[in-house]
Order: C-alpha cells, then structure tokens, then sequence
C-alpha cells in the first residue's frame, strides 16, 4: 500500500511538473499560492483569537487551511457554520 501512495505522489509531481513547463506558468503562481496560504491561515487565527466568537474554535489544519485558501473569507464562515451545526455550540 505504501508504494502505490509513493507511486502515485511520483506521478503527481511529474504531471504537475509536465503542466508548469508546457504553459510556461513560471513561478508566479507559487507566490499567488503562497500569499493565499499564509493569508487563510492568519484569517483563521484571527477568528479564533480576536474574542468575536468565543464558542467556537477552528482548528489550524491542512484540510481548514486549504478549505480557506481555496474559498477565501467564505470558507471561514463554512467552517464556522459546520462546527456550529455539527458539534453545536
């Protein structure tokens, strides 16, 4: 099982390493990523430590921190809603 995940993280990277070097992407939309990663992370510490919403507190991990990054200010209030609707307050 564990070298059907390496062999497949392999294949990822060389697909994805395939697709920069055929569309000449460069390295910009690494700092685009980036910049959003480090924004959705600081989004979600602020919202658990600015006081606002005391009774519930989101997690920083892979899967919230991408959920953010990927839908912005949005995805903060998802979780939120599911952590309320789902564990409740």
């Amino acid at each position: 099982m564990r070298w059907i995940a390496m062999g497949v993280l392999i294949v990822s990277l060389f697909a994805i390493l395939f697709i920069v070097i055929k569309k000449k992407l460069g390295l910009g939309w690494l700092t685009v990523f980036g910049t959003h990663l480090v924004l959705a992370t600081l989004g979600i510490y602020l919202v658990n430590y600015s006081g606002l919403m005391t009774s519930v507190y989101i997690p920083l991990n892979p899967i919230t921190i991408g959920t953010v990054t990927v839908l912005g200010l949005p995805g903060v209030a998802l979780l939120y809603g599911l952590k309320l609707y789902l564990i409740g307050s």
